[in-house]
């Protein structure tokens, strides 16, 4: 064997030994974020001044045609008295109609008779809270024999739902600060923000006694509350 070729074999082995007793030191290990999440609700109590109504018209025949035509009648009077009461065309929609048989039956559970049913449903926008009760009263005079429900809104709510969201962050801020001022923590910087507004303002009433013959139907629109909820999370040290 030539010396060089030794020499070369040498050197090679050398070079790894030197190697593997080289150790790479270790990235400094990273200190974990330090965080405090704190969440706050902001509430805004406003007075409705618009009111969703639907109201239904049910007849009953032998005959298709006759139900029709009865609920026909019905559907139309109602329509030209909320006319005639003010409430514009486009605040009156008809939100669901359906024609169906029903079977009647005798005593012993063998079927009788076939009737035929018509419903038409008519969403109202009442706009003028001040007539609500007699508007309702009036409709069921003219032939509505089905009220299945009245929510109360506010026409405009960004003015009230931007306060509801301010409210909400302010009171995050007052609890991280209470919060952090409890465990010894200081606040460093604001790491995210997340605020949510309710989908619809919650009501603070309860509307009952709709009926006929005493006067306007007693109804008390109340309070609405628009609430926002805010969570904020803080780097601490």
């Amino acid at each position: 064997m030539k010396k060089p070729f030794v020499l070369a074999l040498l050197a090679l082995v050398m070079v790894g030994l030197l190697a593997g007793c080289i150790q790479v030191p270790a990235a400094p290990t990273q200190e974990p974020l330090r965080t405090l999440n704190v969440s706050g609700n902001g509430k805004v109590y406003v007075v409705p001044d618009i009111a969703y109504i639907y109201v239904g018209v049910r007849t009953e025949a032998e005959d298709v045609a006759s139900a029709l035509s009865k609920n026909n009648e019905q559907a139309q009077a109602i329509v030209d008295l909320l006319k005639e009461r003010g409430v514009a065309e486009k605040d009156i929609q008809t939100s669901a109609f359906n024609v169906y048989p029903q079977q009647e039956f005798g005593p012993n559970g063998e079927v009788i008779g076939t009737k035929y049913v018509v419903e038409n449903t008519v969403f109202i926008t009442a706009r003028d809270l001040s007539q609500l009760g007699s508007l309702l009263d009036a409709v069921v005079r003219a032939g509505a024999n089905n009220i299945y429900g009245i929510s109360f809104d506010v026409a405009d709510r960004a003015k009230a739902e931007a306060e509801a969201r301010r409210l909400a962050v302010q009171d995050a801020v007052a609890r991280a600060q209470e919060l952090a001022a409890a465990a010894g923590v200081t606040l460093v910087e604001v790491q995210n923000v997340s605020v949510y507004s309710s989908g619809s303002p919650i009501p603070m009433y309860e509307a009952k006694g709709l009926g006929v013959g005493g006067g306007s139907a007693p109804i008390a629109a109340g309070q609405l509350v628009i609430v926002a909820d805010a969570n904020i999370t803080y780097t601490i040290r």
